[in-house]
Parts: C-alpha cells; sequence; structure tokens
C-alpha cells in the first residue's frame, strides 16, 4: 500500500491567526509586498459569509524539532515555526491583515491597510472609501468587529443608522426593534466568521520539495505552478528568519530608501528578494538554481544527499557569508560602475534583469575569492556585461548556462591572470567577425525599442561621446536619469512615416525599423516634424563644419547620400554601420587595445572547444554504429543551425567528433551518390535547412569547406537570426514545430513560458 504523504484537517479562522501570532504557521507575506487587489479580499469575505468554499489551504511540516534555535538567532528567538504554507499565502495575509487591522506593503513597498466595509441591509462586503465612510447604511471597517469593543461598534452604528432611518419617518417603534434584531443578527454573523472552517492539507516532513510542488499543481484547480522563489523564501523563515528579513530589506530599500544615508538604489534594477538570493547561492557554492537552497535548508550534501544538522549549520556559514558580501553597498555600487563602463546609463537600457545578477556573481568571485582589484576587475567586467546583454547569454535555459561558466571559472579560483584570461576569451570567441558583419546586422532588423541590439547601439554612442543628431549635446548627458529632464533624448524617424505612407510602406516593423530611427535632443526633434530627408538633411548638416558633419555622420551611422536611397537600401547598408559602431564603441573597453583580437581559423577554433557560438559533429546523416543513412543525424543539424539563429549565432563545423578530433565528411560523400562532392554536399544541406526550418537561409547561413591535416570538413556559419526561428520536428508533421536554442555548448528546446520570456527578451516585445 503505497505511504500516504498528507493528511486532511480543519482549522477555525481565529486558530490560524493564533497560530500564526505564536509562530507555529509561518507567514512572512504579511512583510512582502501584496499581490492581491482589495476588491479580492472583498469577495474572500463574501464567500465565507455566504458559506461558499474558498479554496483548501496546503501547509508543510517542516520538521524542525522541538528546542532548536534559527540559524543566526540569539537564545531568545522563537523556535522554527511548525508549519509552512505551501499555498493560500494570500488568501491568510488578507485575514490575517484585515482581522488584526495590520498594513500590508504594496508593490513600492508603502504601507497601507484593506478596510473592508459591510452593509447589515442587503449583507454585502465593499471595500471602504470615503463614501462608504459617510454612508450611515455600512460598517465602514469591520476589523473592530473581532475585539473587544464589539459591542460599542455595533451600538454606535446603530444609533447612527436609528437617526438616518426614523428621520421624518413614520417608522414604528416596534417595526425598528425589528429591523434592528434583523441587522444584529447579521453583524453577528460576520464575527462569527472567526469560527469558519477552512480544509488543510498538512504534508508531512518526508516529502521533499520536488513532491510538494507536484502535490500542489495536483490539487491546484487551475493548475497554477508554485512559483519556486516564493516556495524557498517562505522556507527560509524556517531556520533563517534573519538572513530573509535582510535581503528583503534590501530590496526594499532599493526601491524606496528608509533613510538619508547610502542605500541600495540605483538607475538600473529594482531587485527581488528571489534574485538576491540567487546570487548568494551563486557566489556560495557556484549553483545557479534556487532548488538548491531548499537542500541547504535541510542539511543535504550536494553531492551524496546525505542530511546532518551539521552540515546544515556548515553549508549555512557559507550562505550567511555570502550574503553579507551580495548585500554590501560598498560591493552592489562598485559593481553597478561595470555598467555606467560599459555605456550603461538607465534601467531602461536593461532589458535583461539576469545578465545583471548573474554578472554580479561574476563580480563578486572576482572581488571576494579571486582578489582582483576594482579597477581591473571593472575592466573586464564591463566588457562581460556588455557581451552577455547583448547576445542574451543569461536569458532562456539561464541556470545551465550560468553554471557552465561558473564551472569553466573554476580552475581560476585563486589566479587573477587566468580569471581575466578565461572571461575575455568566452568574450572572443561570442564576438567573431561573423557576429560583428552578419549576426548583428541581422538582429538590428526589428523594430522593437526593448531588444539588447538597441541598447548596446546605445551605449556604443555612449562610449564613443557620441552627440545627439544635429546638436553639440552628449547622448550620454542626454541619456543618464539622474542629469537629464524626462523626454531629453528621443529616437527620430529619418524617413518620416507619411512620406513612406505615400511610398505605399505602412507596415510598423518597416516604419519604426531600429535602422529608421535616429537619437536626438528633444527640440530638434520637434522642429525637424515631418519633412522629407531631401528636405531637411541638407539644412540640418549645413549647420555643422566638414569635420563635424563626418562625425555625426559615423556616430549615426548615415551612409554618405542617405537621404537620396530607396528605403529598403539605406535600412540594409545602415544596419552595417550601425553595428560597426557598437563594435567600435565595444572596442573603448579593452583596456588600451585598439580592437578586440579576432579569433583565428578553424584550427583556433578546434582548440578552443565546443561553447555557445561552436559546435561540432562527426557526421549530418551517416551513422558510423548502425552503417547507414539516418534522418536522426540531419534533425540534429537542423536543430543545431536552429538553436544558433535564436541565438548569438556562430559556427556548426560537420567532420569533427565531440572530442575536437578531425574525421571528414567522407562518409556523408558518399551518400549522396552521383553528387558526391562538395557542390553536392552543400545541395543537400541547403535543401535540409530550407525545409526544416521556418525562414529563408541563404542569406544568414553560409556554407564553405576546409581542409585540416588533408581531410575535408564542413563549416556552416549561422547569423544570428532578426527573428525567431522554428524547425519542424523529426515526427509528427508540420503542424507540430520546435524552437531551439543555444545554452552554452548544448542545443535545448524551449517550451511555453520560457520560449516566450526568451523570445521578448531576444527580440523584445
Amino acid at each position: 500500500m503505497a505511504r500516504t504523504m498528507y493528511r486532511t484537517t480543519g482549522y477555525g479562522l481565529m486558530n490560524l491567526v493564533e497560530d500564526i501570532d505564536r509562530g507555529r504557521i509561518a507567514l512572512p507575506d504579511i512583510q512582502r509586498p501584496f499581490v492581491w487587489k482589495p476588491v479580492q479580499v472583498r469577495d474572500l469575505f463574501d464567500s465565507m459569509y455566504k458559506g461558499f468554499p474558498v479554496g483548501t489551504l496546503m501547509f508543510w511540516e517542516t520538521g524542525a524539532d522541538a528546542g532548536i534555535r534559527q540559524i543566526g538567532g540569539s537564545d531568545g528567538d522563537e523556535t522554527p515555526p511548525r508549519l509552512l504554507i505551501v499555498d493560500g499565502q494570500q488568501r491568510l495575509t488578507s485575514l490575517y491583515s484585515v482581522l488584526h487591522g495590520k498594513p500590508v506593503l504594496d508593490a513600492r513597498f508603502k504601507q497601507k491597510r484593506i478596510t473592508i466595509a459591510f452593509r447589515p441591509a442587503d449583507q454585502s462586503f465593499e471595500v471602504s472609501d470615503a463614501a462608504i465612510r459617510r454612508d450611515p447604511e455600512y460598517i465602514a471597517d469591520v476589523t473592530p468587529l473581532w475585539g473587544d469593543s464589539y459591542r460599542s461598534v455595533v451600538r454606535d452604528f446603530l444609533a447612527r443608522l436609528a437617526a438616518h432611518r426614523l428621520a421624518g419617518s413614520d417608522l414604528s417603534e416596534r417595526e425598528w426593534n425589528a429591523q434592528q434584531d434583523l441587522l444584529e443578527d447579521r453583524i453577528d454573523r460576520v464575527r462569527d466568521l472567526r469560527d469558519f472552517q477552512f480544509q488543510v492539507l498538512e504534508l508531512t516532513g518526508g516529502a521533499d520539495e520536488e513532491q510538494v510542488g507536484d502535490i500542489f499543481v495536483r490539487a491546484n484547480s487551475k493548475g497554477v505552478q508554485l512559483r519556486q522563489a516564493d516556495f524557498i523564501l517562505t522556507l527560509m523563515s524556517v531556520h533563517w528568519e534573519k538572513g530573509r528579513v535582510q535581503i528583503e530589506q534590501f530590496c526594499r530599500d532599493a526601491v524606496s530608501p528608509g533613510g538619508s544615508g547610502a542605500s541600495p538604489k540605483n538607475p538600473f534594477i529594482e531587485p527581488s528578494p528571489d534574485q538576491i538570493l540567487r546570487v548568494a547561492v551563486g557566489l556560495a557554492f557556484r549553483r545557479a538554481r534556487l532548488d538548491y537552497v531548499y537542500k541547504l535548508l535541510r542539511g543535504k550534501d550536494l553531492e551524496t544527499g546525505d542530511v546532518s544538522v551539521e552540515r546544515r549549520t556548515q553549508q549555512f556559514e557559507r550562505l550567511q557569508a555570502a550574503v553579507d558580501q551580495v548585500l554590501d553597498l560598498g560591493n552592489w555600487h562598485e559593481f553597478l560602475k561595470c555598467l555606467t563602463h560599459a555605456g550603461f546609463r538607465s534601467g531602461r537600457m536593461v532589458t535583461s534583469d539576469s545578465a545583471v545578477l548573474f554578472c554580479y556573481v561574476l563580480w563578486l568571485i572576482g572581488r571576494c575569492d579571486v582578489g582582483l582589484d576594482r579597477r581591473r576587475l571593472r575592466g573586464v567586467m564591463s566588457r562581460w556585461f556588455f557581451m552577455a546583454h547583448m547576445t542574451g547569454r543569461y536569458t532562456g535555459s539561464t541556470e545551465t548556462l550560468v553554471e557552465a561558466d561558473l564551472r569553466r571559472l573554476e580552475s581560476s579560483a585563486h589566479d587573477d591572470e587566468a580569471f581575466c584570461a578565461e572571461l575575455d576569451r568566452i568574450i572572443r570567441a561570442t564576438f567573431t567577425r561573423d557576429y560583428w558583419e552578419v549576426s548583428l546586422p541581422e538582429r538590428l532588423g526589428t523594430s522593437s525599442s526593448r531588444t539588447p541590439v538597441l541598447s548596446a547601439y546605445l551605449a556604443g554612442l555612449n562610449l564613443l561621446d557620441a552627440e545627439a543628431l544635429g546638436s553639440d549635446l552628449r547622448i550620454r548627458d542626454l541619456s543618464d536619469p539622474l542629469r537629464a529632464a524626462p523626454r531629453a533624448l528621443e529616437r527620430h524617424h529619418l524617413f518620416p512615416k507619411a512620406h513612406l505612407a505615400a511610398e505605399g510602406i505602412t507596415r510598423h516593423q518597416e516604419t519604426n525599423a531600429i535602422a529608421n530611427m535616429a537619437y536626438l535632443d528633444w527640440p530638434d526633434n520637434a522642429s525637424v516634424g515631418t519633412e522629407v530627408p531631401r528636405t531637411y538633411w541638407p539644412a540640418l548638416s549645413a549647420s555643422m563644419d566638414p569635420a563635424r558633419l563626418e562625425r555625426q555622420m559615423y556616430w549615426h551611422a548615415l551612409p554618405v547620400g542617405w537621404e537620396q536611397l530607396d528605403y529598403p537600401t539605406f535600412l540594409a547598408r545602415r544596419r552595417k554601420l550601425m553595428a560597426k559602431v557598437v563594435r567600435d564603441g565595444f572596442d573603448q573597453l579593452w583596456d588600451g587595445e585598439s580592437s578586440s583580437p579576432p579569433i583565428g581559423g578553424v584550427g583556433e577554433l578546434l582548440r578552443l572547444g565546443e561553447s555557445q557560438t561552436l559546435e561540432f559533429k562527426s557526421s549530418a546523416r551517416w551513422n558510423c554504429h548502425t552503417g547507414g543513412v539516418d534522418k536522426r543525424l540531419e534533425h540534429v543539424v537542423v536543430k543545431t543551425v536552429c538553436g544558433l539563429l535564436n541565438a548569438a549565432g556562430g559556427k556548426l563545423l560537420i567532420g569533427v567528433n565531440d572530442n575536437a578530433g578531425v574525421v571528414g565528411i567522407d562518409a556523408d560523400l558518399q551518400t549522396l551518390g552521383s553528387k558526391a562532392n562538395k557542390d553536392g554536399y552543400e545541395l543537400f544541406l541547403r535543401q535540409l535547412l530550407e525545409r526544416s526550418l521556418s525562414v529563408p537561409t541563404a542569406g544568414i547561413v553560409q556554407i564553405g569547406f576546409e581542409r585540416i591535416g588533408g581531410t575535408e570538413i564542413c563549416v556552416v556559419t549561422v547569423a544570428s537570426s532578426g527573428k525567431p526561428v522554428f524547425a519542424k520536428p523529426l515526427e509528427g508533421g508540420a503542424s507540430h514545430v520546435e524552437f531551439w536554442l543555444r545554452v552554452g555548448n548544448a542545443t535545448k528546446q524551449l517550451h511555453g513560458d520560457d520560449m516566450l520570456d526568451y523570445k521578448s527578451s531576444h527580440w523584445g516585445d
């Protein structure tokens, strides 16, 4: 017989509130931003009053032994709570707040009370407002109904209502007394909600976090996933309440500083507690997944799975030390200087919080573990952030790639030269000539204002100390939120919409293309208006001397004679020039070097090994194990190219095994019959990709061949796509498609929300 992992029990509302007050049930949400809207709280009370079901609560036994104390606490601290709230935190926070009259925090960490009113006449609940407070028909705040002053509240209400109803009315005293008795009964029913019985599933302490999450999903009728961050932060309350409070206070101060001194507030990011926790876990344990926090709380060895109280204490000491480093304001603001050094000026330029946070992990490792001085660390981390943010390195399957990066740096944990060299090696391997000249111009072919490549262009202009078009004001000053007025810097259509409409070009994606927008000082934007380039550009450029005009055309990527070009030609040429500006700006970060050193030929790629931009495959169709053509190998090529297109681009070397051994493509060629030559092989690959991918590949996938030690291999060079690319599955028909992404040295399939989140962060909305 299967072991039951839960028991069903009932709790009265006041019993729940008392257990929360006594610390037997953990409810940390009372100190966190409240998610529910006041109307949802009203509906909860209305359902309880009418006897409707309000959902099952789910608790989880913490397994905390009697007499133990929280880690980092004093002898006088309370013991850890016996139960965690897995499902029902918002309901219990609502009820606890209203019954006690305690405020909750809004999204800006401002305290506010949830005030619920009751109208006995029609037994309705409302969110209290000024009109309700003036209306004698309402008890404007039900909270006192559960306090010691209950009777006086009822008397006062009935006295006000009597004065209102009896004034100018012929209502008899007997009739009023009957009404009064009915109203009192209804108010008593509200007070009796303190005995409302909640059905509770109590999960046993033997259930692990995966089982708890699975039970939650199966028990939830709406199929809502249990948010891992909420789950972990609640779990922290058991053994390390102080640490959780410190993390949440840091995040609160990053939004709304509590005093006049130093605070974590900054122009780039308002971190959430789960994000800060990720950074601490990354620093302490070189891990990126939050589920490791659960294992730490249980004292589990991450390698063997053994659990012990001693190990829990030891691992928490490491986590505590890491949290201290993460929350250190000196570290925090010194790291954020890396973003400024990389040309970023505000949160509007940051399209990926993950890039900021995981770069902070690497910065902390470099500073706290490797011991790099701040200036040198700022240089290498500014380059890394620029690369990671622009290529979307930490979007998609973020945790996998972060842990891969952390593993790469393990061997240089105490070697400052090796640490910097490894980061720069990865940067150079990512920013190949193909990336700058093919992938980046392709990715600039979008209209989204929330895409990392547009942020990279603006950062490049800041690094090059560029002026706004037609102005002597620096873009870096106009884009600084602390120094510039709102709308100080705007993007202006170089080819106005009205002009394009007259040419038959009306699609938003075309008229608002990134390459049709330039940065102007706002008053200049207003003065340009809707004139066509042939009209306004000669007048605008005539006011500048030749040297300055040349600089401005370079900064703003304007081709010579651009105002005379047809629109598609202009866009194509300007995208290439914009990519060059991004590269030139990035090259300013190489600590005195004039340009980022290029990666060498195929021999150098073999030495570097597989990475986010490089993949090896022994064959594209011949299976040496079965001795025949294998369609699965063809699909591997398709999904690899798809993954590179959806990421930063790169190269696929066919005829090279996983160990970088050159095996050649002779076996593949023999399967092509009369076309067993390089032309036939290229035709085979072209046809395979064209029928299997959702976009034409002629302009973004190049196929070539090289001889290594007398052996022929195929080199497939893939640009980063300007839009999402999907692949047909090996089986399943044309109605099903797959989304593949290159992550680290692997190609992974993304589904559902993960895919949508990646599309939004990589290509913009």
